[in-house]
């Protein structure tokens, strides 16, 4: 029986191709209706889940990565960091290829240095990396980075690269229009969806693809720059990070999943050429980052 829903599926899939035909017509002799239903909603499914995320489904997902973030990690209760992060976050994403997303900017309370982006626009950086920061081109860098994977789809295409594909097709089939009302995400998760968003959390301990991280790290160059700020603030961070003891526990998730800083340094390098000196004078805003984001209190 596996080998003969096998053929309706291939036929269903690939309707047209001459060669399925003859043995099709064998298979079906045997089957039964329900076979035939079946085997027709296993290939609805692989078909939906060859296609592409709808922008709707793209943030339904990442509402529910986002929100086991969470589960994981409370928000910084300090009010005027999470303002001025998320103030910061907008006007960069401003000026990205998908400034029409609705984007979503926080700070975990958490002393780890790092920083994650869930697909729909949903950007978080940890207490830990945001109080090492000395300016606001370095918070820009860091929160460009993390637009990029989202303008990108970085997280996205990972997700339905470790999918297997009726699972893509639930996600994204009738269960996923359950959640969604009038072009509008109504924040109820199918479990389909759940599923989906279990997928994507659990990549952040694996992390992303090496070229996916050295893209953000160039696209983040750009949008700093196109922001007004100086895009130098990213190799900043960079070359800080690089001087922290590489044992500190602290680090542990970022060396894991992640480039070496050098690494990705010298990339930068190769694309910060010239064409960037003319940006170099763009603002740095140290002072305000001062103003806005506490430093640490000792032991804390």
């Amino acid at each position: 029986m596996k080998t003969t829903l096998t053929l309706i599926v291939l036929a269903l899939v690939c309707s047209g191709c001459k060669t399925v035909a003859p043995m099709l017509n064998d298979a079906v002799r045997n089957m039964s209706v329900s076979d035939v239903q079946n085997a027709a909603a296993k290939a609805q499914k692989i078909s939906e889940g060859q296609r592409e995320f709808t922008q709707l489904e793209e943030v339904a997902l990442g509402s529910g990565i986002a929100s086991n973030m969470l589960g994981a990690a409370n928000l910084w209760s300090d009010k005027k960091a999470q303002r001025y992060v998320n103030q910061v976050g907008l006007v960069l994403a401003a000026h990205s290829e998908r400034a029409d997303l609705n984007w979503h900017f926080a700070v975990l309370d958490d002393m780890e240095f790092n920083a994650f982006a869930a697909p729909g626009g949903y950007i978080f950086i940890t207490r830990g990396l945001l109080q090492s920061l000395r300016s606001e081109a370095e918070l820009a860098g860091v929160l460009a980075h993390e637009i990029a994977h989202v303008v990108r789809k970085h997280h996205l295409m990972a997700i339905k690269k470790a999918s297997n594909r009726e699972l893509l097709g639930e996600a994204v089939n009738a269960g996923t229009a359950m959640a969604v009302r009038n072009n509008k995400y109504s924040g109820a998760l199918t479990p389909a969806l759940a599923k989906l968003a279990s997928v994507g959390t659990e990549m952040y301990a694996r992390g992303l693809d090496k070229d996916d991280e050295f893209e953000a790290d160039r696209m983040a160059v750009v949008l700093t720059a196109r922001a007004g700020y100086d895009p130098y603030g990213l190799p900043a961070v960079l070359q800080s990070l690089q001087t922290v003891d590489p044992n500190y526990a602290g680090l542990a998730l970022m060396f894991k999943t992640h480039p070496s800083f050098q690494a990705r340094l010298d990339l930068l390098a190769k694309v910060m050429t010239s064409d960037f000196d003319k940006f170099e004078k763009n603002q740095t805003l140290e002072g305000r980052f001062k103003a806005q984001v506490a430093a640490p209190k000792a032991g804390k």
